[in-house]
C-alpha cells in the first residue's frame, strides 16, 4: 500500500514526505525549499559527522536531519521504515577531482553504490516510493554531436562521470526489472550563489566582486572559449520534482538548451558589477589551459514536451544574481 494511502486510513496529516540525500549541497537546499513551499515534510539524510549547514541554516527549523551511512543497506532500510517517505531524491555526490584521486573507492561508493543501495532498500521495504537520481552531462564524455539528448551514448572520461553512469544504469535496471518508479535527471551545469568557490563560475563572480570593491586586481583563468550549458539550480530542482511526480518514470535531460563560453560569462559578470573595460584584469595561466572541442549543450525537447518544464532564469539573470550576491557578501565582511 502506498505511504500516503496508509496515512489517510490512519487519519494522519496528508503532507507528502520527501527524503533528500545531499541536502546540504546547492541542489539539496534549493530542492528542500521547493518541496517545503509545496507543503512537503522534508527529511535530509547526511553522513555522520559535522553538519555543513551553510546552505540550509535558514531551513533547520523546518526540516528534519538524520544521520546514516549512504552505502549501508541495513541502515538505509531502517531509515525508510522509520521515515516512510513518499519520495526519495538522491543528490549526494563527490564531484571534486582531488577527492577522487585521494579516495577513489570512497568517492565511487557515494556517486555510484549509494544509488544502488537506495534502490535496493526501496525494493525491499516499500516499492511504492518514488526515486530520483541526479545524473550529470559529464556522462556524455566528449560527444561528437551537439546538443545532447537522452539518446546520446554515455562515454564517461572521468572517474566521477563513470560512477554517475553506473548509478544511471542501475536506475534503468530497477525501473525495468523491478518496476520501481525510478527516474533520473541528466543535469547540465547549474549554478547559483550557493555554488562552492572551486567551480569556475563562482571563482569568477567572487573575483569580480573583489575587483569591483578594489580588493583584488586580477582574475586568473584558463581557456576562455570553453562552452557550457549553464542554468540556475533553483529552476532545475523544480524539474527534479516534476520528474519524480510524473505518472511514468523515465530519464530526462535537464538544461537551458543554450551554451555560452567562459568569455561570455566574464562579460556578463563584469557588466553586472559596472566594469566595462575588464580585459586588463584577466590573466591567463597555461597550467589551467585545457583543450576541449566538445560542446556540452542540452536538448531539452523531451522534458518540455512530456512535462512542460523549461528554465525560467536567463543566463544574464543568473550571472547577475551570483555577482550581486558575492558583492553583498563581501561588503558585509569588510
Amino acid at each position: 500500500m502506498h505511504n500516503l494511502e496508509e496515512r489517510v486510513e490512519c487519519g494522519e496529516h496528508l503532507a507528502m514526505k520527501a527524503l533528500i540525500t545531499g541536502i546540504t549541497s546547492q541542489d539539496g537546499s534549493y530542492l528542500a525549499e521547493h518541496l517545503l513551499s509545496r507543503g512537503y515534510e522534508v527529511i535530509g539524510l547526511v553522513r555522520p559527522g559535522p553538519l555543513h549547514d551553510a546552505n540550509i541554516k535558514h531551513l533547520l527549523d523546518s526540516i528534519t536531519i538524520k544521520e546514516s551511512s549512504l552505502t549501508n543497506l541495513a541502515f538505509i532500510q531502517s531509515v525508510l521504515r522509520q521515515v516512510k517517505p513518499d519520495e526519495v531524491y538522491n543528490l549526494a555526490a563527490v564531484s571534486n577531482f582531488a577527492l577522487y584521486i585521494k579516495d577513489p573507492v570512497g568517492s565511487h561508493d557515494i556517486n555510484g553504490n549509494a544509488a544502488l543501495v537506495m534502490l535496493e532498500a526501496i525494493r525491499t521495504t516499500n516499492s511504492a516510493i518514488r526515486f530520483f537520481q541526479a545524473g550529470t552531462c559529464q556522462m556524455f564524455g566528449t560527444p561528437i554531436t551537439s546538443p545532447q539528448s537522452e539518446q546520446t551514448p554515455y562515454t564517461p572520461v572521468t572517474p566521477y562521470a563513470a560512477s554517475k553512469a553506473f548509478a544511471q544504469w542501475m536506475v534503468a535496471q530497477y525501473r525495468t526489472q523491478h518496476k520501481l518508479h525510478a527516474s533520473s535527471g541528466i543535469l547540465f551545469s547549474h549554478e547559483s550563489p550557493r555554488r562552492p568557490p572551486d567551480f569556475v563560475t563562482r571563482k569568477i563572480t567572487q573575483a569580480v566582486a573583489k575587483i569591483s570593491l578594489g580588493i583584488a586586481d586580477e582574475l586568473v583563468l584558463g581557456n576562455l572559449d570553453v562552452k557550457r550549458d549553464w542554468g540556475f539550480a533553483g529552476d532545475y530542482v523544480e524539474a527534479m520534482w516534476m520528474i519524480n511526480r510524473a505518472k511514468t518514470p523515465d530519464d530526462y535531460v535537464i538544461g537551458s538548451g543554450k551554451s555560452h563560453t567562459v568569455r561570455e560569462f566574464l562579460h556578463e559578470a563584469f557588466t553586472a558589477a559596472g566594469i566595462t573595460e575588464y580585459e586588463r584584469f584577466i590573466k591567463a595561466d597555461p597550467a589551467l589551459m585545457r583543450t576541449e572541442t566538445a560542446v556540452l549543450e542540452a536538448d531539452i525537447t523531451k522534458i518540455q514536451e512530456n512535462l512542460g518544464w523549461r528554465p525560467k532564469t536567463s543566463f544574464k539573470e543568473l550571472v547577475r544574481m551570483m555577482v550581486m550576491h558575492d558583492i553583498a557578501l563581501l561588503r558585509e565582511s569588510l
